[in-house]
């Protein structure tokens, strides 16, 4: 059974990152080898957002041309009306209970990237992450490590 994997801020980051380091590199091969074993691999758009916007602002060319390339090769899920609805009832369920994943005033891309996940509808989806804290408390996360190949 193929898996549906949504990546993360931290893990795209990783993957674009033009500097080789040990870490980007084994996160580039695990990439790679769920792209060839046939795993749906996804770019939700507000982890597209939040890579893109701090490329852009410290003029970071070569990484902006690896996240673009990127998003080229692989599936990238929009931010819809529906996403952004369960976003919204996700933060207030966190705040309801105590448990807030980023300040009242932000945008809390954490709980938009949960809400992409869970209106995709898939039991098998789950979020590749550098952190699973915030996001494990709402959908399927797990350190991009710990998600096996097939």
């Amino acid at each position: 059974m193929s898996r549906v994997i949504l990546l993360d801020a931290g893990l795209l980051g990783l993957v674009i990152n033009p500097k080789l380091s040990p870490e980007s590199v084994a996160c580039a091969q695990w990439l790679q080898t769920h792209i060839t074993e046939g795993n749906r691999v996804i770019i939700p758009e507000i982890t597209d957002y939040e890579v893109r916007r701090e490329l852009i602002r410290a003029n970071k060319t070569k990484g902006l041309a690896r996240l673009d390339d990127l998003a080229k090769l692989l599936e990238y899920l929009p931010i819809t009306t529906t996403a952004m609805r369960q976003a919204a009832q996700l933060w207030a369920q966190a705040r309801q209970q105590g448990q807030p994943t980023a300040g009242d005033k932000t945008i809390d891309g954490d709980i938009i990237l949960a809400a992409q996940a869970v209106t995709l509808v898939l039991p098998e989806a789950v979020i590749a992450t550098t952190n699973v804290g915030h996001l494990a408390r709402f959908t399927a996360a797990e350190l991009w490590q710990n998600i096996a190949s097939n």
